[in-house]
């Protein structure tokens, strides 16, 4: 028995506490499936069951084992089905949630050719800053940044970027430009109020550590706040760079400190049912974003 075998008859005993309940419903016979289960803490070294007359009950080994093998079947079955059926037409409506700067950004201007390619399929697309409820949405992907604030949804890294210091140059102009991470404790802070944001901010560069607790002037619940802020010339803002990547480019906005480095900021997708559940339209939207973010820099490399 192969590995992935090996952990889908660890996952089913783990379910139904049972080796006879859970060779049945993987149409095996109950030795094989105690065999595997055997074998695999014989590898790990770990027992993964406590065996009683009144049946089975997982370790704290194996209900750590269980959430990681539940995590890495859902990425095989992903992996197998995006290739499976993947010329075949798709329609109905596909609900997708995301950030309202990232999503107007960096995916709605990317739909054309997804859209195209399937034209009997309808897109809702769930805007909000505020991270909705995915499963009252019936969201069936979600695009999330940054740390996920549940552990249990079924989530994969598909991108990141830089987070960093952002100024107009008639602001820095007229109040001056941050030549440390210190200094930006004397210039007028726009903050992200949750999500992202936030007044700590840790810089770091050649081995040197800064901890810089911002000063707010400004505190705003949305991206979409928090630019049209900055655009203004209202102070300075620790962003993610995909928020003012035109900006940047045309130097409408300046990159301050730049030779200071942030934690970035990941980008995960993000599917409430899991991967084994998805529908082969959310199945094949993920792999369209992924292959759209792979041409960037900001894509997962």
């Amino acid at each position: 028995m192969d590995l992935i075998s090996t952990m889908r008859s660890f996952v089913r005993v783990h379910e139904t506490r049972s080796f006879s309940a859970a060779a049945k419903d993987l149409n095996l016979s109950q030795p094989s499936v105690s065999k595997a289960v055997a074998l695999l803490e014989q590898e790990l070294g770990v027992q993964l069951f406590l065996r009683s007359t009144r049946g089975l009950s997982p370790t704290d080994a194996g209900q750590t084992f269980y959430r990681h093998a539940l995590r890495t079947l859902d990425e095989a079955d992903l992996a197998m089905q995006s290739v499976s059926g993947a010329n075949a037409p798709l329609s109905g409506t596909l609900r997708v949630s995301g950030t309202i700067t990232f999503m107007r950004q960096h995916i709605i201007p990317r739909l054309a050719p997804f859209m195209a390619q399937h034209p009997r399929l309808c897109i809702d697309l769930l805007l909000d800053d505020g991270n909705i409820g995915l499963v009252e949405e019936g969201a069936e992907v979600a695009l999330r940044m940054g740390k996920l604030a549940s552990s249990s949804l079924t989530a994969r890294k598909i991108g990141q970027c830089r987070r960093i210091v952002v100024a107009t140059p008639a602001y820095l102009q007229q109040h001056g430009t941050p030549a440390t991470p210190g200094d930006l404790t004397s210039h007028a802070a726009i903050i992200l109020s949750r999500g992202e944001g936030g007044e700590q901010v840790t810089f770091s560069r050649d081995g040197s550590v800064a901890e810089v607790t911002l000063q707010p002037r400004l505190r705003i619940s949305a991206l979409e706040g928090l630019r049209s802020a900055v655009l203004a010339g209202l102070g300075v803002a620790v962003a993610s760079e995909w928020i003012f990547d035109d900006e940047l480019a045309s130097g409408q906005v300046i990159e301050v400190l730049a030779d200071w480095r942030m934690p970035p900021l990941d980008l995960w997708v993000v599917l409430p049912g899991g991967a084994r559940h998805a529908s082969p339209q959310a199945r094949a939207f993920i792999a369209f974003i992924e292959e759209q973010l792979a041409g960037t820099r900001y894509g997962v490399r």
